[in-house]
């Protein structure tokens, strides 16, 4: 089964990588769901929660305050202005 690489990089600091089923987030077109084989996207992010189901384990909760999104070739890549991981998530490989 096909999978996504991600990766959250917050202005200042490293957020969490790693290989994903899905992302969830908020641009400012509204809500997007991104799953394998995705077409290329470039999307501004909205201040709100990213949700992450990774491959192995529980779904992975960030709160952001807007920056870009982007998606190629099965990766996504999410350059946020501030990002926190949930209160239950731990951070991820680098």
């Amino acid at each position: 089964m096909a999978e996504l690489e991600v990766e959250i990089v917050a202005a200042d600091h490293f957020v969490w990588s790693g290989a994903a089923k899905m992302v969830k987030a908020r641009t400012s077109d509204g809500e997007i769901g991104i799953l394998p084989g995705h077409a290329p996207l470039l999307a501004i992010l909205a201040e709100g929660e990213l949700a992450i189901q990774p491959v192995s384990g529980d779904r992975i909760l960030v709160v952001v305050d807007g920056g870009f999104f982007s998606v190629d070739n099965n990766r996504v890549v999410i350059v946020a202005d501030n990002a926190q991981l949930g209160d239950a998530a731990t951070a991820g490989i680098r």
